[in-house]
């Protein structure tokens, strides 16, 4: 049995389906090449992250495939549906990477509460000889302890993410259409826990509340947050993207911040990856990653071990 992990996987998923009889190939193929690549070297298994698509072009040409595995959680950049039609499984890591991914959100907010971004970008080039104005210009911080942060999508990256605001003292408010309750554990490094259990609410009203907001929703046809969205937030609120790109109207956002409706933004996804648009990179209110929500190092093994798990379950 052959594995192609086109976008790489971890070496601890390497080891693990390698040592239940796999062999695992980690050559990047163009996607263009893929089809040829995959017949001429008999794929069994076709691993891919967010770069590689799995359209119906590999599905309907590649006879020796039997599984499509996705290090991550969305499945956007794969024919889902029409896979598994066709007989194939579809398989992917849901709970493996949501603790890097809140991580990352609560490092765009603490960053952009206290200008770290735009800080980084001007103390190399004035901190010499503007030391006192560049400290007067980010001396207004603000306190995320006390204030209101509003999870839009609530499943497993979204509670992980209001755990995190749980822990730091922030009261966290949530929307989702398709769960009415969730209960949070926090564990203490002693050994104690207590669990919060918070009951979503109209996206209306979290809109209304939260002074600050993370997303984590799935890709969609529309904005979840555009212009008419952000109208209804607090004026100086705060947005975070760590989802999917798409999911925010980008041009509804730039103007939102220049005009000081919102305070910030902090964007890990973007409308046009891997190519985002030049008003989004060189807003200044603006906290900037390159889509690395999952890259830790912890969570890749996890991802790659659980990969591995699924796919000697299924063709072992």
């Amino acid at each position: 049995m052959k594995v192609l992990a086109n976008d790489g996987v971890s070496q601890s998923g390497i080891d693990a389906l390698e040592k239940a009889g796999f062999e695992v190939q980690t050559t990047t193929v163009a996607q263009d090449q893929l089809v040829n690549y995959i017949n001429e070297n008999e794929i069994n298994v076709l691993l891919v992250r967010s770069a590689t698509k799995v359209r119906t072009d590999i599905i309907d040409n590649c006879s020796s495939l039997k599984i499509i595995g996705r290090g991550g959680v969305g499945m956007d950049n794969i024919d889902v549906a029409y896979a598994r039609e066709k007989g194939l499984h579809v398989i992917n890591t849901p709970a493996a990477s949501s603790g890097s991914v809140a991580e990352l959100v609560f490092a765009h907010l603490y960053g952009s509460v206290r200008f770290l971004h735009d800080a980084n970008r001007n103390m190399p080039l004035e901190g010499d000889s503007k030391f006192k104005n560049l400290k007067k210009a980010y001396a207004g911080g603000t306190e995320l302890r006390g204030k209101t942060l509003g999870v839009i999508g609530i499943g497993r990256i979204g509670q992980a993410t209001a755990k995190i605001a749980i822990g730091v003292g922030m009261n966290v408010v949530a929307f989702d259409p398709f769960i009415e309750e969730v209960e949070i554990p926090l564990e203490f490094f002693d050994g104690q826990s207590l669990n919060f259990k918070i009951k979503t609410v109209s996206k209306e009203e979290v809109l209304k509340q939260a002074d600050f907001f993370t997303l984590h929703v799935p890709a969609q046809k529309d904005y979840v947050i555009g212009k008419a969205e952000i109208g209804q937030m607090k004026d100086g609120a705060g947005l975070i993207n760590a989802a999917r790109g798409g999911v925010i109207d980008e041009v509804a956002l730039v103007e939102a911040l220049e005009s000081g409706k919102l305070s910030f933004a902090g964007l890990d996804v973007f409308e046009n990856e891997p190519s985002p648009a030049i008003k989004v990179l060189m807003n200044n209110k603006i906290s900037l990653t390159p889509h690395i929500g999952a890259a830790t190092g912890e969570a890749q093994d996890r991802i790659g071990q659980e990969l591995a798990d699924q796919i000697i379950s299924i063709l072992k």
